[in-house]
């Protein structure tokens, strides 16, 4: 399973780091993700980060502010969110696609383990 924590409340141009640890599933070996869904909108896909050597990929609008990071000694997977707008509110979900390692996939249908979702809500 995936549990998120470290949502909450920010004021624009604030920071938040999210975490997401992992357990029950061999997290190490398979990709990881971050999706957000904002009020209204469908789950859309934020970062993605691959099991070493760790590439990355972004959604364009976060790029340069987000940073999608994982410990795999800790089986963990975090995202760190600077500079934040109020266009990044939603509920943001840890995912696991455990039918890849090195692909990133954007879409929601390619992860296969989900967590439940923590809120971040940024205040203008």
């Amino acid at each position: 399973q995936l549990v998120e924590s470290g949502g909450g409340l920010v004021q624009a141009g604030g920071s938040l780091n999210l975490s997401c640890t992992a357990s029950g599933f061999a997290f190490n070996f398979n990709t990881g993700g971050w999706f957000r869904q904002a009020v209204g909108k469908r789950r859309e896909f934020v970062a993605g980060i691959s099991r070493p050597p760790m590439m990355t990929s972004y959604k364009d609008s976060v790029k340069g502010r987000f940073t999608i990071v994982r410990d795999n000694e800790k089986n963990m997977l975090y995202l760190q969110m600077n500079n934040l707008t109020p266009e990044d509110t939603a509920v943001y979900y840890c995912a696991a696609d455990t039918t890849s390692s090195l692909r990133i996939a954007k879409m929601e249908y390619n992860y296969d383990i989900w967590g439940q979702g923590t809120q971040v809500t940024v205040s203008s």
